[in-house]
């Protein structure tokens, strides 16, 4: 709390972690902020897909091509964070097929490598896809997960000199003579200032709201986009509508699970803390994705979740509001000199945010320093090295690829505790050390611990019993539990019919008590 930094950055989802990572590696002193964990907001509340651009190549030229450089970039210094699955784009009989020609020439236009292909073939090839399709498009779409590409940008980071804290809220600015000079957190030990030469706000919709205590307006529109995890890989493939953005025109392979999205609703800002799926929204994303895979109509699903865009405009839905990056500087902007915000964007574009803040954090301190975050792996992505990968590893080194090889997986480091995702216990104490995890609901976002098929029917007791084992407080490990089921039970609410109901009543009579609040 006594030093003193170059570059704060508040809000810790990819936004904030390709920020700091970006400053740290230009040698500025750097101090990332987090009110929660790593990617607890919107950052971890998304589908997962890496865009090719194509779904903005009608609407966004230059959106599309933003999403395609980042892309082709992300593939390259985040290969573990990332699958190249491919996307397509189908055409229904409804839609046409006037809307797929503008598209492919657009795609064109963009940068983006969009093929035709025979329907007829894509339906052999895929036959989880719609087999009344009457049109489909190829294009470089991915998967990548938020979770592993935020830690791996703030590994990068504490590497190379940031610094980092979590659940330490930013509750106010500290000013001299009208410039910003830092701010004012609450966490564990009170409330205290810290000092920087300048502050960015990289807080997603909340934002707005720190922008108020200083006497600044951040025209945003907080709209909610709910999603659907369903139980298994329906298609090895991101499959689009190959129509205008709608509801539920994308379904993404994530891992073991496949995620359908999404909705976009106006919400209040009262709301974005505590975002709730409700059934209308589920009614309308199953309606919509059995559009797409038929299949789904009968495929378990295994919980809802929502998160919030972080959208500037001055008016609008959630549809028509551009997605695009939007770069405040306070001084020219509002008068108020040491105050950035980044904001907008996509999951796609969050390194080209950092490396856009960064360049004007740059000027502003009259720092001459280039960036190199497209050019340099993330950490767990530089070249794997050769050699037989045992068992328990081959898991681990999907999610953090080199990074496994600082994990001790002998002796009590082998044993396995998450079945459906393949946790081991160095995967968990390895989370412990690198992230300060503190509770399940943190080895969830850092491992995908209790995020597979069962939903953590099997591992949770156990799990708990490690952390707690860990952490040096085997009394807390029933509290763990408690805490990580009723926040995991949130999502399910919304999908409780059939094997999900089932499944619910029998977790809840296994952990014993018949008074949580679903």
């Amino acid at each position: 709390m006594k030093k003193e930094y170059d570059v704060i950055i508040v809000g810790g989802g990819i936004t904030g972690a390709c920020t700091v990572r970006d400053c740290a590696m230009r040698g500025l002193r750097s101090l990332l902020i987090e009110r929660e964990d790593l990617c607890d907001g919107a950052s971890g509340r998304n589908h997962g897909l890496l865009h090719s651009g194509a779904r903005y190549a009608v609407s966004d030229q230059e959106g599309a091509r933003e999403c395609i450089r980042e892309n082709l970039i992300l593939k390259k210094i985040a290969s573990n964070c990332v699958e190249s699955t491919g996307g397509l784009f189908i055409s229904l009989p409804e839609d046409g097929l006037e809307w797929q020609a503008n598209f492919v020439a657009k795609c064109h236009e963009a940068g983006i490598d969009a093929k035709i292909l025979d329907p007829e073939k894509v339906k052999r090839d895929y036959p989880a896809v719609n087999q009344s399709i009457i049109g489909a498009v190829s294009v470089p779409d991915a998967s990548v997960d938020p979770f592993r590409l935020t830690d791996a940008n703030v590994l990068d980071a504490v590497r190379h000199g940031a610094d980092i804290l979590r659940f330490t809220e930013v509750v106010d600015f500290v000013q001299e003579n009208g410039r910003v000079t830092g701010v004012k957190v609450r966490g564990k030990g009170g409330e205290e200032s810290i000092h920087s030469r300048t502050v960015v706000l990289a807080a997603g919709i909340w934002a707005s709201k720190l922008a108020e205590k200083i006497g600044v307006r951040i025209s945003m529109l907080p709209s909610k986009g709910s999603l659907l995890v369903f139980g298994h890989r329906v298609a090895d493939v991101v499959i689009n509508r190959c129509r205008k953005p709608s509801n539920a025109d994308i379904i993404v392979p994530d891992d073991m699970v496949s995620v359908l999205g999404t909705t976009s609703d106006k919400v209040p800002f009262e709301a974005c803390d505590d975002m709730r799926v409700t059934q209308e929204e589920v009614d309308i994303l199953l309606k919509e994705g059995v559009e797409l895979v038929p299949a789904l109509a009968n495929t378990r699903i295994i919980r809802a979740y929502a998160g919030v865009r972080p959208l500037v405009s001055e008016g609008g839905d959630g549809r028509s509001v551009s997605r695009g990056i939007v770069l405040l500087d306070h001084e020219e902007r509002d008068g108020v000199p040491g105050l950035i915000t980044i904001t907008g964007g996509k999951l796609t574009t969050a390194r080209l945010m950092g490396e856009m803040t960064a360049d004007l954090v740059c000027k502003k301190l009259g720092v001459k320093a280039v960036c190199h975050t497209a050019e340099v792996p993330l950490a767990g992505s530089e070249k794997p090295g050769r050699g037989e990968r045992s068992y328990e590893m081959k898991s681990a080194v999907w999610r953090h690829g080199t990074e496994t090889s600082i994990m001790d997986f002998k002796g009590p480091g082998s044993e396995l505790v998450c079945e459906c995702e393949q946790v081991t216990r160095a995967e968990i104490s390895y989370s412990i050390k690198e992230f300060g995890v503190r509770d399940l609901r943190d080895l969830r976002r850092h491992t995908r611990l209790g995020m597979g098929t069962c939903q953590s029917n099997h591992c949770v007791r156990r799990a708990a019993e490690i952390l707690a084992e860990e952490l040096g407080c085997p009394e807390k490990a029933e509290e763990f539990v408690q805490q990580y089921l009723q926040e995991r039970w949130k999502g399910m609410t919304p999908v409780l019919w059939g094997d999900t109901l089932r499944e619910a009543e029998f977790m809840r009579n296994r952990y014993g008590r018949k008074d949580y609040e679903i």
